[in-house]
């Protein structure tokens, strides 16, 4: 037989098997934070910011506190300014989209409506930055959190593997040493809201020097928890 014969007979991967695999791996991408997830239950976790900044090498600080060792204040003032429906919603605030739809369709720019279980599933599971896809695969992850964690628990999470500095301090109780110099379980209610106003973005904005703009958010949120001191009626120690 020629050898050229013998050459095509020669078994190579089809497309149809390269594309098996390709979906297969897909797959367990997409379905491994489901499976994760429940586990958060009692296993305390790490974000994907922090797991970039170890495998390049970058400074990390994170010390996990209990929300029972954190100062009330501290999730009263985050759920005031980042998720005002928190004790409410089921992982996803629709009302919040469809405005924030109406308002990118409006004027061109885009306005945040994640909840804090959509900031949380993002920080585990996901890269950061504004991504469509991204966001398509954040919703119904948000809503499986909802289902298998208590909002207790997923608040815990958030503020636990929230960055809080612009060195690589993760957590509450980093950020409020950086910012303060005291644990997070010592804050009083102007110090969180001014935690709290730093939160989209600890890169920029500081509460170690807060800019006029940190100063005013930081205002606006203490007043809200003033007024509205039962938005975190839900995660409060029973």
């Amino acid at each position: 037989m020629p050898a050229a014969a013998k050459a095509k007979r020669v078994p190579m991967p089809s497309l149809r098997r390269i594309a098996v695999g390709v979906a297969t791996v897909v797959i367990v991408l997409l379905a491994a934070p489901y499976v994760i997830a429940p586990f958060y239950r009692i296993i305390d976790p790490v974000s994907t910011p922090m797991l970039w900044r170890w495998a390049i090498g970058a400074r990390v600080e994170r010390v996990w506190l209990p929300l029972d060792r954190i100062s009330p204040a501290l999730p009263l003032a985050v759920i005031g300014a980042e998720d005002g429906t928190f004790c409410h919603n089921r992982g996803i605030d629709l009302g919040a989209m469809r405005e924030a739809l109406e308002q990118y369709d409006d004027s061109g720019r885009e306005r945040g409506a994640s909840t804090i279980t959509q900031q949380t599933v993002k920080n585990l599971f996901f890269w950061q930055g504004r991504s469509v896809i991204r966001k398509v695969l954040e919703i119904p992850l948000a809503v499986w959190l909802y289902l298998v964690l208590p909002k207790r628990r997923v608040l815990e999470i958030y503020l636990n593997i929230a960055q809080w500095g612009p060195n690589g301090e993760f957590g509450a109780e980093a950020g409020a040493r950086y910012a303060f110099g005291k644990s997070a379980r010592n804050l009083n209610a102007h110090e969180a809201a001014e935690l709290a106003a730093i939160l989209p973005n600890p890169g920029r904005r500081s509460a170690r020097a807060p800019s006029a703009l940190v100063r005013q958010l930081s205002g606006i949120y203490e007043r809200r928890a003033e007024t509205f001191p039962g938005l975190d009626a839900c995660v409060r120690t029973p």
